[in-house]
């Protein structure tokens, strides 16, 4: 038999209602006597019995229904909290949404949990209203604190450079003390990925009149004056001594490299940027090895380490920058031109247990123009299943005449058709091209071909007529519901 007992939020609302004392100052009077009614005690009561025996979606809608009933916030942070437990960060987000609204504008502990849900669901823009409000409440020391917890959560991030810019949105409403410069460190990178490159060498300095031997700054200080070509004996010697501080950083090996390029030491630059990439192969030192190769005219070898850039981050800005600028023969253009696709799918879930097996079949059209994607599923009758309609930022899914919007175009599917397709990026694939915003590794055949992608949890393989259009292409992935096959094959591709 299971012990039943009442959390210190309900103990506050039970001893409220029961001793018909005040649920808090900032309440009008009929909503506090609201929560003293014998109906409201039930509700509360009925919600955590229905919690114990596993009916968490009931227990949570009761508690957000009651909240804004009764304009309670702490109703809503415990809808929060099964929400969290339960496993559902988008529930857990908009019941603390609704704890913000309810608490009174000096509490700012609701807002600091939904910042961190938001950043934890890596919607770092989301984030970055709520967080500079947060920020303006606080003291220095807490504005400090709340910083260096961001800083922590970047690692965590999916789109780097998307939450460096959120991070430098937040951070320049406040003053960075330069007792930290881990803190400044990372204010600066964040300002170079928003275009603020006078802010980041700013910061930068600073840094180094205070810590002469930081290494990082000058390792950053000292590539950004090498990559735009600018004060180049000065990037020499701001990299030299990072190097002299630090000589098995396989990074700012690579950026002694990159000013030796700069400088015209092609022969020495190879020789660095090959080390480097030995010590820790990434795909920016592929980048800058590739483009040495390139223009020592070592063309076969170049496009070589490029493929190897690709198979480690096709999405790495460096690799995809150098791949536009030098354009070998099979690197694709980034400007989405107008595409559309016909074809059939057939979808295979081979579940955990034999009763969860499911698969389906049918058509599909997707058409793409700019940044917008419209697929359209049919039953294999023909018949209408659903419209999608994705943009950055939104998926809006029409069937039998509902309209259902969503953030992300996967979930919405899942959510609404109970399909497992991947309807974001599915573009970008089909032309043969990583989706942007998550890492993504690339296989290629001897001829510069894509053979394989490998993103979002996803293995794509393709097979292409002898004129490049794409005949087929199978999706595999292992899930939570098992594992996953889809195949899709195509009437009228790439038109």
């Amino acid at each position: 038999m299971s012990k039943f007992t009442l959390k210190p939020l309900l103990k506050g609302l039970f001893l409220a209602a029961l001793t018909g004392g005040v649920i808090s100052t900032a309440h009008a009077q009929t909503q506090a006597n609201g929560l003293q009614t014998g109906e409201a005690v039930f509700e509360v009561l009925a919600s955590e019995i229905a919690l114990q025996r596993g009916e968490a979606g009931l227990a949570y809608n009761t508690y957000l229904e009651m909240a804004r009933q009764y304009q309670d916030p702490r109703l809503a942070q415990r809808a929060m909290e099964i929400a969290i437990a339960g496993g559902s960060p988008d529930l857990a987000m908009q019941a603390a949404k609704t704890w913000d609204e309810l608490s009174p504008a000096s509490d700012t502990k609701p807002k600091e949990v939904l910042v961190t849900l938001l950043i934890l669901s890596n919607r770092w823009s989301d984030a970055v209203k709520p967080a500079i409000t947060l920020l303006r409440q606080q003291t220095p020391a807490e504005q400090e604190n709340t910083l260096l917890q961001l800083q922590a959560l970047l690692a965590k991030a999916k789109d780097e450079s998307d939450a460096l810019r959120a991070f430098y949105e937040i951070a320049s409403t406040v003053k960075i003390p330069l007792k930290d410069p881990g803190l400044l460190y990372t204010y600066a990178m964040s300002a170079e990925k928003v275009g603020h490159i006078d802010v980041m060498e700013k910061t930068l300095r600073d840094i180094l009149r205070k810590n002469p031997n930081d290494v990082n700054s000058l390792n950053a200080l000292g590539y950004s004056l090498a990559d735009r070509n600018m004060k180049l004996p000065e990037a020499y010697a701001l990299i030299s001594k990072a190097h002299q501080l630090s000589p098995k950083d396989s990074f700012i090996l690579d950026s002694l490299g990159w000013v030796n390029f700069r400088l015209g030491k092609n022969t020495l630059a190879l020789e660095q940027l090959q080390q480097a990439f030995a010590m820790k192969p990434e795909a920016d030192i592929a980048a800058h090895t590739g483009e040495v190769l390139w223009v020592m005219n070592r063309r076969a070898e170049a496009e070589e380490m490029w493929r190897q850039g690709q198979k480690i981050d096709a999405n790495n800005p460096t690799l995809k920058e150098t791949l536009q600028r030098l354009k070998p023969d099979w690197a694709t253009d980034d400007q989405a031109s107008k595409n559309s696709w016909d074809g059939r799918f057939a979808v295979k879930v081979i579940g955990l247990t034999e009763s969860q097996n499911q698969g389906g079949s049918g058509g599909f059209t997707l058409s793409q123009e700019a940044l917008k994607d419209v697929l359209e599923i049919r039953n294999p009758m023909g018949g209408s299943i659903a419209k999608i309609t994705i943009t950055p930022g939104e998926a809006t899914l029409e069937s039998d005449g509902k309209v259902v919007t969503a953030v992300d175009a996967d979930t919405l599917l899942q959510n609404t058709l109970g399909l497992p397709l991947p309807a974001r990026g599915l573009s970008n694939w089909l032309r043969g091209e990583v989706r942007p915003g998550s890492e993504a590794s690339v296989d290629r055949d001897a001829n510069g071909q894509v053979s394989k992608i490998s993103q979002d949890g996803w293995d794509l393989v393709y097979t292409w007529s002898n004129t490049n259009r794409l005949e087929k292409l199978t999706m595999t992935r292992t899930s939570n519901i098992g594992s996953i096959d889809i195949r899709l094959v195509f009437d009228r591709p790439n038109d």
